[in-house]
């Protein structure tokens, strides 16, 4: 999911590079999205291994 975030966010600075405002918005919007769902599934993952009793990493 961070490569898709990753993903969107270099398109969006392509597209804001060419002048495509709309596209950039729209692609930096769901960069944004994917980072923080990424980042919510990470904060739930290492708390259900750390409650099973196995080290985070």
């Amino acid at each position: 999911m961070l490569g898709w975030a990753l993903a969107f966010f270099v398109l969006a600075i392509v597209a804001a590079v060419f002048g495509f405002g709309g596209v950039a918005s729209a692609s930096a919007g769901i960069a944004q999205i994917l980072f923080f769902i990424f980042l919510a599934l990470l904060v739930v993952t290492f708390v259900v291994r750390a409650l099973r009793g196995r080290s985070p990493m």
